[in-house]
C-alpha cells in the first residue's frame, strides 16, 4: 500500500483500493453461491433486494429516526388507560371553556337550528342581521386590531357594496354568460402583474385568498417537477417563518416540505443553509416579502440567483405586504428588488384583501409566463358531463368578490396607494422606534414594511399580549420564538393611535418588571404549556378544540319561528 501511494497519485490509489474491496466481495458471494440451485440464487437476491429497499426508505424518511421514535413513544404513552383518561379530561375542559367563550360574546342569544317554517320579512332580516354584527365588545373601529380590517373606510364600503350588489349573482365559471366579470378578472390580475414589474408575457389568477394562491403555486411546481422533470417524489423548500400556508399546501399535496432556519439576528432566511438543502427532488423555492411573524423581507436576489443556478423556480410570497411593497420607494422608503424584476423569481402571491383594501376573499397568483401556470389549472376531458377546465380549486366563484376587488383597485388607483403606503409606512417606523426605548422588551429584526414584533428576555412576552386585550388591543401572539406583533393598518394611523400603543407596551411593561406576576392566565399559560409540550400531535388536537367550538351551537337553541 505504501509502494502504490508513492507510485501513483490520491484518487488513483483510492480508485485501485476500492477495486480491490469489490473484487475480494465478488469473491465471497460467488464463493456462497457454490453449488445454490438457480431458483435460490434469484430468490435470495430478491429477498435481498426489497431488504435494502425498506432499510433504505425507513432510515431516509422526511423525518428523522429520532422524531419518529419520539412519536412512536408519545404514541404509545397515550394508549396507556391513565394517560388517556386524564388527557381526555383536559381536553374535553378546554373544549367546554372555548364553546363557553365564544357563546359570551352573542350575548347568550339563542342559535337557529332549523329553517323557519315561513320566510321572515325583510324588515326582520335586516334588524336580526343588524343584532349579529353588534356582538361583541370590540370595536376594531378604534384601530386596536393587529391587521384584521386593514381600511373601513366608509366611502370605499358603499362602493364596494354597490358593485357587488351589480354582481351578486354573476359567476366567473361561465365567461360566456358573464363576459363584463371576466374582464374585471382579467383586468384586477394584469393591474397587479404591472405593479410588480411582469412583462407581456406575466400571467396570473385571481384566487379566494393567500392560501388558495400559495397551494396553486406549490401545484404548479409540482406537476412540473412530476410530468416534465420526472421527480417522482417532490420537495420544497421554504424558511421557517414562511407561511403555514405552504406545510397545507404539502399536506394536501402529499409532497415533502423542508423548512429552512433563519438568522438569529435579522430573522430573514439563512440562504446558505438553504443551499445546502438543495437536492435533485428540491421543485421549489420560497420567499416572504415580508414574511409575517416579523415583517422582515427575505433575501429575495439571493434566493433568485439559487433558482436560476439550479434551475429551480422561485415563489415570492408577498400576500401580507403585496399592496405596500410595490409603493414603498414613491412613498420614500426604497427596497431591494423583490419582483419579476429579479431574474430567478417564478411566480408572487400578492393579498388584494389586505394592503389592497378588497372585501375578504381576493387575491392574486402571478406568474412570470403561461408555462407554468398551465400546470396549476386542472383539467378532466372525459367526464360525461364535458370537457371540465378550471384554473383555481374552485368551480363557481364570487363573482361579486371579483367585481369588488375591481372597484377597491380603481377606486383607490396608483396614487391613493401611494399615500396610504406613505402613512402606514411612517406610523410603522414610529411604533417600531417607540418601543425600541422601551425597557425590558426588544424588536426583532429590522421590520421592513408595516409590522413590528416584540419580544422580552425580562419577562413572558404574553403577559403583555393579555394585559394588552384588556386595554381593548387585540395583538398577534407567536411562537418559536416567544413573541407578539401589531401589523399596522389604516386605521393605526389615525390621530393618537400610535402614540396610545407606545404608551400602554410602556406602562405595562414597566408595571410587569416592578411587579412580577406570580400566576400567569390567558394566552401566557395557553402558550407557554402549548410550547413546552414535546408531544406536537396534542397540540394540534387542543386546536381542534377551538375549531369544533367555532360550530358548535350547543349554548342554546330554538326553533326558528
Amino acid at each position: 500500500m505504501r509502494l502504490l501511494h508513492l507510485k501513483t497519485s490520491q484518487p488513483e490509489a483510492t480508485m485501485e483500493v476500492a477495486q480491490m474491496y469489490l473484487v475480494r466481495l465478488q469473491e465471497h458471494i460467488n464463493g456462497l453461491c457454490t453449488g445454490m440451485p438457480a431458483w435460490e440464487i434469484i430468490l435470495r437476491t430478491a429477498a435481498t433486494t426489497v431488504l435494502l429497499v425498506w432499510v433504505k426508505g425507513f432510515l431516509f424518511k422526511d423525518e428523522s429516526l429520532y422524531e419518529r421514535g419520539k412519536k412512536a413513544v408519545f404514541r404509545l404513552a397515550r394508549r396507556l388507560p391513565q394517560v388517556k383518561n386524564m388527557l381526555q379530561k383536559e381536553i374535553d375542559k378546554m373544549s367546554d371553556g372555548l364553546t363557553h367563550d365564544l357563546n359570551e360574546a352573542i350575548e347568550n342569544t339563542p342559535y337557529l337550528v332549523q329553517l323557519p317554517k315561513e320566510g321572515w320579512s325583510t324588515e326582520k332580516i335586516i334588524e336580526k342581521a343588524t343584532e349579529y354584527t353588534k356582538f361583541g365588545t370590540f370595536k376594531w373601529e378604534t384601530g386596536c386590531a393587529s391587521g384584521t380590517v386593514y381600511n373601513g373606510n366608509k366611502d370605499l364600503t358603499d362602493v364596494m357594496t354597490q358593485v357587488y350588489g351589480l354582481s351578486a349573482w354573476t359567476n366567473p365559471l361561465h365567461p360566456d354568460v358573464f363576459p363584463g366579470v371576466r374582464k374585471m378578472e382579467a383586468e384586477v390580475v394584469r393591474m397587479c402583474c404591472s405593479l410588480f414589474k411582469g412583462d407581456r408575457d406575466t400571467c396570473g389568477c385571481m384566487t379566494t385568498g393567500g392560501t388558495e394562491s400559495i397551494v396553486m403555486a406549490v401545484k404548479a411546481y409540482r406537476d412540473y417537477a412530476i410530468n416534465v422533470r420526472g421527480i417522482k417524489k417532490p420537495e420544497i423548500l421554504v424558511p421557517v417563518s414562511a407561511h403555514a400556508a405552504f406545510d397545507k399546501a404539502a399536506y394536501l399535496l402529499a409532497i415533502s416540505i423542508k423548512h429552512v432556519p433563519l438568522d438569529p439576528k435579522s430573522m430573514k432566511v439563512d440562504v446558505h443553509a438553504m443551499k445546502k438543502m438543495i437536492n435533485r427532488r428540491t421543485c421549489m423555492l420560497a420567499v416572504s416579502a415580508p414574511q409575517f411573524p416579523h415583517g422582515v423581507i427575505d433575501p429575495v436576489e439571493e434566493v433568485g440567483a439559487l433558482g436560476e443556478q439550479y434551475n429551480i423556480p422561485v415563489h415570492v410570497d408577498a400576500c401580507l405586504g403585496g399592496f405596500l411593497i410595490p409603493f414603498m420607494e414613491e412613498a420614500g422608503y426604497p427596497l431591494p428588488p423583490f419582483d419579476f424584476r429579479v431574474k430567478g423569481v417564478t411566480s408572487i402571491s400578492a393579498d388584494t384583501h389586505k394592503y389592497g383594501y378588497a372585501p375578504k376573499g381576493s387575491s392574486v397568483i402571478m406568474y412570470r409566463n403561461s408555462s407554468w401556470r398551465h400546470h396549476q389549472f386542472f383539467v378532466t376531458p372525459d367526464w360525461p358531463g364535458g370537457i371540465y377546465a378550471t384554473a383555481t380549486i374552485g368551480g363557481s366563484r364570487s363573482g361579486g368578490i371579483v367585481a369588488a376587488c375591481w372597484a377597491a383597485l380603481v377606486y383607490h388607483g396608483h396614487q391613493g396607494y401611494v399615500e396610504y403606503t406613505t402613512k402606514i409606512i411612517q406610523t410603522a417606523k414610529k411604533i417600531e422606534e417607540g418601543c425600541r426605548k422601551i425597557p425590558g422588551i426588544f424588536v426583532y429584526g429590522k421590520p421592513d414594511v408595516s409590522v413590528v414584533a416584540l419580544g422580552s428576555n425580562e419577562f413572558n412576552i404574553y403577559i403583555l399580549s393579555d394585559r394588552m386585550t384588556k386595554r381593548g388591543w387585540n395583538l398577534n401572539a407567536l411562537q418559536f420564538p416567544s413573541s407578539i406583533h401589531l401589523a399596522v393598518t389604516v386605521l393605526h394611523t389615525h390621530p393618537g393611535v400610535a402614540d396610545r400603543f407606545i404608551s400602554d407596551v410602556k406602562e405595562i411593561s414597566e408595571d410587569i418588571i416592578k411587579n412580577p406576576p406570580k400566576d400567569t392566565g390567558g394566552s401566557a399559560a395557553m402558550y407557554g404549556m402549548a410550547q413546552s409540550i414535546p408531544d406536537r400531535s396534542l397540540v394540534g388536537e387542543l386546536a381542534w378544540c377551538y375549531l369544533d367550538a367555532m360550530y358548535s351551537t350547543q349554548q342554546k337553541s330554538t326553533k326558528a319561528d
